[in-house]
């Protein structure tokens, strides 16, 4: 990177930061630190709920992932617009009229005490989990690229991030998301400019290039459960996921709580279940168009360069470099082929174009089985290594093929995303550990600022936690698999404690805890013996909580307490 990089980079992180903490300034009630001014239009919601999902993970990984797989992972978001409908006519209402602060309270309200602290720590659980990943995802990429050190990447970005979030609450995360979330859009549309100017064939071809090396089956009509992603999990298992995250995981239900009206809020997420889907394709098509570029430019035999460089260091035998010289030839035959391909479909010469096509896939596959050698080879010289490169791809293209400045703004975006996803997550885990644990538990009575000041400490606390997590963490999976992974582990539990709530009011609080008990028990001991697609843990875990619990409550008998109506207040 060059010092305009530098200056691109860190002007644009103190900035955000520092503007989220100048505006936030002052006391606030406990209202106000927690929800946010109630005063936030629908964009503003729209942006924030969406600048949440959207870590980091998301713009460095998922063209990695397209790079590797195509188009496929966006079938992991197809139930999510169906989710956020359910949630926004039925969860939504209940939550403002009972004017909570988190969703676990309404827990406590139709069941019992320990089912409430129970969803809050199975939320503070996973949610604590994924903070950590969110640090350490963008940071192991960037300080490996960049040449950075890991600990120190970890501890800038993390701190920057502790700093505005303690100190302006969720008003700030809100505020600052607007900001960043132009900076990510900018960015990956600059990015997806300047890549097509790079191409060395014009759009068209490139899309036949990837379509006819398969990288353009977006829909799997496949009924194999070990398939990791097909139409009918991502319309199942995905809408289960995206119900249990945006309607019960704090971090997103603080983010459209602080809406000025229920129009606004439900507005806020009508624009997410529109533009999601777009989204993911659109980054996941970059990913597909970097692949396309690499057939015709020399890449990398492994994209994580430092590792390589390491390895290389550590292999007296010459196998690597022997591996390299192997694919570049490789890569020369399969540039020609994939030329003479699109030579021959632009003269209408339907068997050469047949013929090329197929030497080219050959190639590719020669290709790949090389990378894979190399992969092993890796490994073994460093055993710590990731042998999935795919999150290196994005970033390796980006240092080594755009200009400066475009570069700051590049890892400038990566940056943003990560402090966004981040800040919300610490936001909800300090808000729901004040809320559910301290102020239910230990300090019932207090005013607003014990609370607020109490939410900062709890907030800084986690903090800590999550960097802690992240200068030890060692993640095997692609990054945004993981932390889907994780909540899938979850997600489904604690969507069929708010389903029971809504829609099952014979079921009460000992039924539905000893149920959720069991079904996470379940849940992880399946996940670590079946070798299924991850999205299916969603449906089971959701499945076997509701059974359990109608199963439970009639063994217990009945005396049920009664549920409220939504309308109490």
């Amino acid at each position: 990177m060059s010092p305009l990089d530098f200056v691109i980079l860190i002007g644009t992180m103190v900035g955000i930061a520092a503007y989220g903490i100048w505006r936030t300034r002052g006391s606030r009630k406990l209202s106000d630190y927690i929800k946010g001014e109630p005063t936030m239009g629908w964009a503003t919601i729209g942006i924030s709920v969406m600048a949440t999902q959207a870590s980091a993970i998301t713009f460095i990984s998922t063209p990695g992932q397209g790079y590797e797989s195509g188009l496929d992972f966006v079938q992991n978001y197809f139930g999510m617009p169906l989710a956020l409908i359910v949630i926004a006519a039925v969860f939504l209402p209940v939550y403002r009229r009972l004017d909570v602060y988190t969703a676990y309270e309404f827990l406590g309200r139709r069941f019992d005490a320990k089912t409430r602290l129970l969803g809050a720590g199975l939320f503070l659980l996973q949610r604590g989990l994924a903070a950590g990943i969110t640090i350490y995802a963008p940071a192991i990429i960037l300080s490996s690229m960049l040449g950075w050190r890991l600990d120190l990447t970890i501890l800038v970005s993390g701190f920057l991030v502790i700093l505005y979030t303690v100190a302006g609450g969720s008003e700030a995360v809100s505020l600052t998301q607007k900001y960043q979330m132009a900076i990510i859009s900018g960015g990956m549309a600059t990015a997806f400019i300047i890549l097509l100017a790079k191409l060395p064939a014009n759009l068209s071809d490139a899309l036949t290039v990837a379509g006819g090396l398969k990288k353009l089956e977006a829909v799997s009509f496949s009924f194999d459960v070990n398939r990791r992603y097909t139409l009918w999990s991502g319309l199942l298992g995905g809408f289960f996921l995206s119900l249990s995250y945006f309607g019960t995981d704090q971090s997103q239900v603080q983010r459209y709580l602080s809406g000025s009206s229920l129009r606004a809020s439900r507005l806020g997420l009508m624009f997410n279940a529109m533009l999601k889907i777009p989204m993911q394709f659109f980054i996941l098509l970059l990913g597909v168009l970097v692949f396309v570029f690499y057939q015709f430019e020399q890449p990398p035999v492994f994209f994580n360069q430092a590792a390589w460089n390491y390895a290389v260091k550590h292999d007296p035998d010459g196998k690597l470099r022997s591996l390299e010289r192997e694919s570049s030839a490789i890569h020369g035959q399969k540039a020609r082929l994939i030329r003479a391909w699109l030579d021959a479909r632009h003269a209408g010469d339907r068997k050469a174009e047949a013929d090329a096509r197929a030497g080219a896939q050959a190639a590719l596959e020669h290709s790949e089985a090389v990378r894979t050698e190399a992969k092993a080879a890796v490994l073994a010289a460093s055993p710590g290594t990731k042998g999935n490169d795919a999150d290196y791809v994005f970033i390796t293209f980006v240092l080594d093929h755009l200009p400066h400045g475009i570069i700051g703004l590049l890892v400038a975006a990566f940056f943003a995303a990560a402090l966004s996803s981040k800040a919300a997550e610490l936001n909800a885990l300090g808000s729901t550990t004040t809320i559910d644990f301290y102020r239910h538990l230990i300090r019932r009575e207090a005013d607003d600022a014990h609370y607020v000041t109490a939410s900062k400490w709890f907030t800084f606390l986690w903090g800590m936690v999550a960097l802690a997590f992240a200068l030890f963490a060692n993640l095997a999976e692609n990054l945004i698999q993981a932390v889907n992974i994780v909540g899938s582990i979850f997600y489904g539990v604690v969507l069929a404690l708010f389903l029971i709530a809504f829609f099952v009011k014979r079921v009460g609080g000992t039924a539905i805890f000893w149920a959720a008990l069991a079904s996470q028990a379940m849940v992880i001991a399946l996940y670590f013996s079946l070798n299924i697609s991850y999205l299916w843990y969603n449906l089971i875990g959701c499945a076997a909580c509701v059974l359990l619990s109608l199963l439970f409550q009639v063994v217990l008998g009945p005396g049920n307490p009664p549920a409220p109506s939504p309308s109490t207040p």
